[in-house]
C-alpha cells in the first residue's frame, strides 16, 4: 500500500491537472448561464466567454511537499478512525450529532484533507498570476459546493433533526425552497421582519429634490445649532443607502446629525427600463454633481462637505476632478469610505476582468440593457460561498430553519438593477484600464479627468479584511490626491468595519500621527498605532475642523423651489429590482 501511495498521488496529480484543463471554460461559462453576473459597480466574479483553457503546469517542488503533507495527514486520519477519536475543526461540522458519528466524523475530516489537498494543487500550479486566481476560485467554489454538510445524506446533523422532528424540518426545508425559487433568491433573514421606513431607514427626513436619477433627503437637525457647512453623503448605487440608516443606534446618518452637521443623503432610484440608457456621465453629471449644488442652494453656503461610500466614493471623486476641470471647488471636504479611485489593488473582483469579458458585455448592454439586481447579489455571495451561499442552503432547505431577522442581510437581499451602458463604462475604465488615475485619460462630462487637481482636505478609510475594496486599494487614493489628507483603517470588512458606532466600544481603528504616506499601506501601517474602538469619533472631530462655524439649526426643510416632497426614506429606496 505504501509503495503504490507515490504512483497513486502522481495518478491523481494528473487527473486533476486534466480536469482541471478540460473544465476551465465551462466551469466558469457554467457561472454565466446560471446568471450570477458579474459585479457590476465592483467587477466580475465569472471569466469571459472568449476564455481558453490555460496550460496547467505544477511545481515540482510544491508538488513533492504537498504529497509528503497529505500522506501524512491520511494516515493519521485513518488513525484516528482506527480509535474512534476523529477531531474536525470547522464550523460547518460542529455540534454533537457529527461529533458521535463516527462515519459522519469521517466524512468530514476526510473532505477536509481533500479539500486542502486541491486548495494546495492549485496553489502549486505554475502560471501567471491571474490564471492561478482563477483556478484557486474555481477549485474554493468546487469544494465549496461538494461539502457533505451540503447533502442531507451526509448532514449528520440535518438528520439528528429530522429524526427529532418526525419529518417536519424536512417538510419546512421544501416549503423554504419553494419560496426562495419564487422570490428568487436564498433568503438570509426573515425578510417579513423588516420594512423600509418603519424599522429600517426610521431616522426623521424630507426628501427635498428629485430627478430621475435620485433623491435628496435634508434630515432632521437633533441640535439647537449645525455647523455652517453641511455634510452631503453619497452611497454606493448598487445598494441603497440605508446601510447607513438601518437602526438609531448604528445609523452613520443619524450620528453625523446628532454631531451637529446639517445632514444630505443621495437616495439613488432603482433603475427599471427607463433608466436603461443611462451612463456614467448621467451619474456623475445629473446625480453627484447636481446634488452637490442643490445642497449648496438650500444651505446657501459657498462649499459643502461631502463623503462617498464605496462606488459612491469612486463617482463623487470622479465628480470632484469633473468640477476641477471646470474651475469648480464647490467642497470644503472629502471624505471616502473603503473607495477606489486607483484600482491596481481591486482584490478578488478583478481576476476575472479581461478585454473579452468586458467587450462581451459592451456588446450585451453597452448601448443600453440593465445588469439585474440579482445578479449582482449572487455574485458577491459566491465570493463568500461558505458564509453567504451553503451556510442558508444547509440551514434553510436540509434543516428547515427561519432565518432569525437582521436588519444587515435584509439590506443585502434587498437589490438594485444599474443602467448597462454605466456598467459597462465602469468596468473599462476603472477594473480593465484603471483610467481615473491616469492623467487625462478618462473623459468624463465632457471633461479629462485629473485626480491630482482635487487639491482638498480628505479622510480616506479602509477596512483591514475588506474583501470588495481591499485595503491596499483603499490606501493608494493616499498617493493620488493632493491634498492634506488623514488615513484610517478600521477592522472587520467591508460592512462592518464602516457600521461600527462608538457607542458599542467594538473592534480597533489604526492612525498614524506623524502625516507620512508611504507608498504602500504596509508601510503605513508599520507606523500606526492601534486604538481600541470606532474610527467614526475620529471623524466627526476631523469633519468638525473643516464645517464652519456654528449657526441656528433650520426650522423647515428645503429652500426656494427645493421643498420637502415627501418624508424620508422616501419612494425611490422602496422599489425593489
Amino acid at each position: 500500500m505504501e509503495q503504490d501511495s507515490p504512483e497513486l498521488w502522481a495518478q491523481s496529480v494528473q487527473q486533476f491537472q486534466q480536469v482541471l484543463s478540460e473544465s476551465w471554460a465551462s466551469a466558469f461559462q457554467s457561472f454565466q448561464n446560471m446568471d450570477l453576473g458579474a459585479a457590476g459597480a465592483a467587477g466580475a466574479a465569472v471569466a469571459s466567454p472568449a476564455a481558453k483553457p490555460p496550460a496547467i503546469n505544477f511545481s515540482p517542488e510544491k508538488l513533492q511537499r504537498l504529497q509528503q503533507q497529505y500522506l501524512k495527514d491520511a494516515a493519521g486520519l485513518w488513525a484516528q478512525s482506527m480509535h474512534g477519536t476523529t477531531q474536525v475543526k470547522d464550523k460547518r461540522f460542529e455540534g454533537k450529532a457529527w461529533e458521535t458519528n463516527p462515519l459522519a466524523a469521517f466524512s468530514a475530516a476526510a473532505y477536509l484533507l481533500n479539500a486542502r489537498a486541491l486548495m494546495g494543487l492549485a496553489d502549486a500550479v505554475e502560471a501567471d498570476a491571474k490564471t492561478r486566481a482563477r483556478i484557486r476560485f474555481t477549485v474554493e467554489q468546487m469544494t465549496a459546493a461538494a461539502a457533505p454538510s451540503n447533502f442531507l445524506a451526509f448532514n449528520a446533523e440535518a438528520q439528528k433533526k429530522a429524526i427529532e422532528t418526525q419529518g417536519e424540518s424536512i417538510a419546512k426545508g421544501m416549503t423554504n425552497l419553494i419560496h426562495d425559487l419564487r422570490q428568487g433568491h436564498v433568503s438570509m433573514t426573515d425578510e417579513s421582519i423588516f420594512e423600509v421606513g418603519k424599522n429600517v431607514a426610521t431616522t426623521e427626513g424630507a426628501v427635498v429634490f428629485e430627478n430621475d436619477l435620485f433623491q435628496l433627503i435634508e434630515y432632521k437637525p437633533l441640535t439647537a445649532k449645525v455647523y455652517e457647512k453641511p455634510l452631503l453623503l453619497i452611497p454606493p448605487c448598487i445598494n441603497k443607502f440605508y446601510i447607513l440608516d438601518l437602526q438609531p443606534e448604528n445609523s452613520l446618518i443619524r450620528y453625523a446629525v446628532a454631531q451637529g452637521h446639517r445632514t444630505f443623503v443621495v437616495s439613488w432610484r432603482n433603475p427599471d427600463q427607463s433608466l436603461a440608457d443611462k451612463t456614467w456621465d448621467d451619474y456623475v453629471e445629473h446625480a453627484a454633481i447636481k446634488a452637490i449644488a442643490v445642497t449648496q442652494d438650500i444651505t446657501g453656503v459657498k462649499t459643502i462637505n461631502a463623503l462617498g461610500f464605496c462606488v459612491g466614493g469612486t463617482i463623487l471623486g470622479t465628480a470632484l476632478a469633473v468640477l476641477a476641470a471646470r474651475g469648480q471647488k464647490p467642497v470644503a471636504s472629502v471624505t471616502f469610505l473603503t473607495s477606489l479611485l486607483d484600482f491596481t489593488d481591486s482584490g478578488i473582483l478583478d481576476v476575472f476582468i479581461d478585454e473579452a469579458f468586458v467587450k462581451y458585455r459592451e456588446q450585451e448592454m453597452g448601448q443600453g440593457g440593465l445588469m439585474k439586481g440579482k445578479d449582482l447579489s449572487s455574485t458577491f455571495s459566491f465570493l463568500r460561498p461558505n458564509d453567504l451561499v451553503w451556510n442558508y442552503v444547509v440551514g434553510n432547505y436540509l434543516k428547515g430553519e427561519t432565518p432569525p431577522p437582521f436588519d444587515l442581510l435584509y439590506w443585502n437581499s434587498d437589490s438594485t438593477n444599474l443602467p448597462g451602458p454605466f456598467y459597462a463604462w465602469y468596468l473599462r475604465n476603472t477594473y480593465l484600464e484603471n483610467k481615473l488615475v491616469k492623467p487625462g485619460q478618462a473623459v468624463v462630462c465632457g471633461e479629462k479627468v485629473d485626480l491630482g487637481k482635487v487639491d482638498l482636505p480628505v479622510y480616506i478609510y479602509g477596512s483591514r479584511e475588506d474583501h470588495i475594496v481591499p485595503i491596499g486599494g483603499a490606501y493608494a487614493s493616499t498617493q493620488v490626491l493632493p491634498g492634506k489628507k488623514r488615513f484610517v483603517m478600521g477592522a472587520s470588512g467591508h460592512i462592518a468595519g464602516v457600521i461600527n458606532p462608538p457607542a458599542k466600544n467594538k473592534r480597533s481603528h489604526w492612525l498614524r500621527e506623524d502625516g507620512k504616506f508611504p507608498k504602500t499601506h504596509a508601510q503605513w501601517l508599520a507606523g500606526a498605532t492601534e486604538l481600541p474602538g470606532s474610527w467614526w469619533s475620529d471623524w466627526s472631530h476631523w469633519l468638525g475642523t473643516h464645517a464652519g462655524k456654528q449657526i441656528p439649526a433650520p426650522k423647515t426643510y428645503g429652500k426656494g423651489k427645493c421643498k420637502a416632497i415627501e418624508a424620508a426614506p422616501g419612494r425611490y429606496v422602496k422599489a425593489k429590482a
